[in-house]
């Protein structure tokens, strides 16, 4: 059964175009070393909460969007293999300095999938 990393930032709205690029370049490296899908969505319906919230979470402040993404593998051992070569590959860092969010704020993990319809 396919692997799922996930992840959740905040970028500034004025970095909106310049994230889009990387994250495209990314997903091209991502889907070299094995990844079946990259999919980056930006908030533009992302209620705040009361108690927990996707704002929250990321500490979004009031210029800045939440960033929803995700990757597909085809397993975790091809996801374990194809992130660390991704990760060592100097194209990821291309456009990354300075980084166009606060990556202190990015939330991710490794998910197995249970249901997939």
């Amino acid at each position: 059964m396919s692997y799922i990393d996930g992840f959740l930032l905040a970028v500034p709205q004025a970095n909106r175009e310049t994230y889009r690029q990387v994250a495209q370049k990314a997903a091209a490296v991502f889907k070299e070393y094995g990844a079946l899908k990259v999919v980056e969505c930006w908030g533009d319906d992302v209620p705040e909460g009361k108690v927990t919230s996707f704002t929250m979470a990321v500490k979004r402040k009031d210029d800045e969007a939440v960033v929803f993404s995700w990757i597909v593998w085809p397993s975790k051992e091809k996801r374990d293999t194809g992130m660390k070569a991704a990760m060592e590959d100097p194209r990821l860092k291309e456009g990354m300095d300075p980084m166009p969010f606060d990556g202190q704020r990015m939330i991710y993990g490794g998910f197995e999938v249970i249901v997939d319809e």
